[in-house]
């Protein structure tokens, strides 16, 4: 029952169905889950009730109000790669490892994209695809941070304020921060994604030359 209202069991009769088909639902109708449920109990019952008391409702049936998860969108093709390239390299040993250096960068921004946008869900679904919402980038000012990994060792964190480009990921992250593993001959292999400024005319060409 839906306590705290005298209106509790009839609130609850009339919102369990219309919730229970609420997994089905995108993030877009989700984010009017509550909103959509007042309209429906004062439309069946003809009885108004309170963002309150749909909340305590939602809350019983165990759904709670939660930031969605961001991903980047993928296609099917984006899909097939990275399971080819895992499955390829499933069997390496920490020798052939060694030699592999990854590397990623964050965007960490000081105004916050969310716009509080609150969806309602289970426990356990966070990363269901309908709690989810793809965001390709932040906005507003912020840092950036690159850094990379090899089996035992790392580089140092580089921290910048202005946005990557060609220039600055050839002059600063491969010259400062990646050339030297170079040293390790032919077999060393630094991965990186295919982000505008790492694959620019000017980083393809000292690569190649490297």
């Amino acid at each position: 029952m839906c306590e705290g209202t005298n209106k509790g069991p009839a609130v609850k009769q009339v919102l369990h169905k219309p919730l229970r088909r609420k997994s089905d639902l995108g993030v877009g109708e989700q984010k009017g889950v509550v909103t959509s449920n007042i309209l429906h109990v004062s439309s069946a019952t003809g009885t108004t009730v309170s963002r309150q008391t749909v909340y305590r409702c939602l809350g019983h049936i165990g759904l709670y109000a939660r930031k969605p998860v961001r991903c980047v969108p993928l296609t099917a093709t984006h899909c097939r790669l990275r399971l080819t390239w895992s499955r390829e390299h499933a069997l390496r040993t920490p020798q052939q490892w060694s030699c592999v250096m990854f590397s990623d960068e964050s965007r960490f921004s000081l105004q916050s994209d969310s716009r509080r946008t609150l969806i309602w869900r289970a426990p356990g679904t966070r990363y269901h695809q309908e709690n989810t919402i793809e965001r390709h980038r932040l906005g507003g000012a912020g840092c950036l941070v690159w850094g990379g990994i090899i089996l035992g060792s790392r580089t140092d964190l580089h921290v910048q304020s202005v946005t990557m480009t060609g220039h600055i990921y050839r002059d600063v992250i491969l010259e400062q921060h990646v050339h030297f593993w170079g040293a390790m001959g032919a077999e060393f292999l630094f991965m990186d994604d295919n982000a505008r400024p790492h694959s620019a005319n000017i980083v393809e060409d000292i690569i190649c030359i490297d």
